[in-house]
């Protein structure tokens, strides 16, 4: 069974930074996508950062150049490099993966989820 174990969420002010890690049971040569999802009460789950195997890498348009998605294979984890947060980006951030595609709102596996909280 494939698990993904997200870590690095918390409460941070507007401005500042976090980083989340997200680290696969099994090797991440198993996954040619991964991604950051978010969601918030109420809303659908969206994907907020995608790369792949290749490290290629999009961004949704109210992250990009604020947020960095990278994949460390020798560490076997999928990084977030949250840079500039405001409070609209207080969410729950998933790690989703699939073993060759992830959609915008789905992924064949997912993490448990970690709260990010951004104060004004």
């Amino acid at each position: 069974q494939v698990r993904l174990v997200e870590s690095g969420g918390g409460l941070v002010q507007a401005g500042g930074s976090l980083r989340l890690s997200c680290a696969p049971s099994g090797s991440i040569f198993r996954f040619n996508a991964m991604g950051w999802y978010r969601q918030v009460p109420g809303k659908q789950r969206e994907l907020v950062a995608r790369i792949t195997s290749g490290g290629t890498a999009t961004y949704e348009d109210s992250v990009k150049g604020r947020f960095t998605i990278s994949r460390d294979n020798a560490k076997n984890t999928m990084n977030l490099q949250m840079n500039s947060l405001k409070p609209e980006d207080t969410a729950v951030y998933y790690c989703g993966a699939g073993e060759s595609v992830i959609y915008s709102r789905s992924a064949d596996y997912w993490g448990q989820g970690t709260q990010v909280t951004v104060s004004s």
